[in-house]
């Protein structure tokens, strides 16, 4: 019984293991889409302060004719990648903080200090960009949609004039 329980815990050891690699790139790959999401951001902020910011929704709309329902659908899709990263990099950020924990305690129980401190800096610096990305892809998040909102109402607000204007 004791014997199969060790081989259970180490089984489990050794494939949470395998995850931290993977989950490392996936840090850095959702670190360095909030970056590029940010620069995106700052160039149309930019575009729209100076008033000339071409509307990618109404673009859409006049290309496909899509009414309210699909113009919400397309918002959807446009900021379903941000909302993603901005969601699941904190997990990621758990998961690759939680990993190394295991061998930095084994470490401190054999007195290794050098190899808890290796361990623990891994942890806390995954952790770290894993929330710096989380943070920069809310952020851009929170504002876009609201761009994109306003922009559907103000849409949604020039067929309704224009479908009064036709009835009178």
């Amino acid at each position: 019984m004791a014997l199969s329980m060790h081989f259970l815990e180490s089984s489990l050891y050794e494939l949470a293991g395998l995850f931290l690699v993977p989950v490392l790139l996936l840090i850095l790959l959702a670190l360095l889409y909030a970056f590029a999401a940010l620069g995106g951001f700052a160039v149309e902020w930019w575009q729209r302060r100076g008033g000339r910011h071409r509307s990618a929704l109404a673009a859409y709309r006049l290309a496909s004719g899509a009414g309210s329902d699909d113009l919400e659908l397309w918002i959807m899709r446009r900021l379903e990648l941000l909302r993603l990263a901005s969601r699941t990099a904190p997990m990621l950020g758990l998961i690759a903080t939680m990993i190394p924990m295991g061998p930095a305690l084994l470490a401190l129980g054999r007195g290794d200090a050098a190899s808890v401190g290796e361990n623990l800096v891994t942890a806390f610096s995954a952790v770290i960009l894993a929330l710096v990305a989380a943070s920069i892809t809310f952020w851009v998040l929170t504002v876009r949609r609201r761009w994109l909102l306003q922009e559907l109402r103000d849409i949604e607000r020039e067929a309704g004039e224009a479908g009064a204007a036709e009835e009178a």
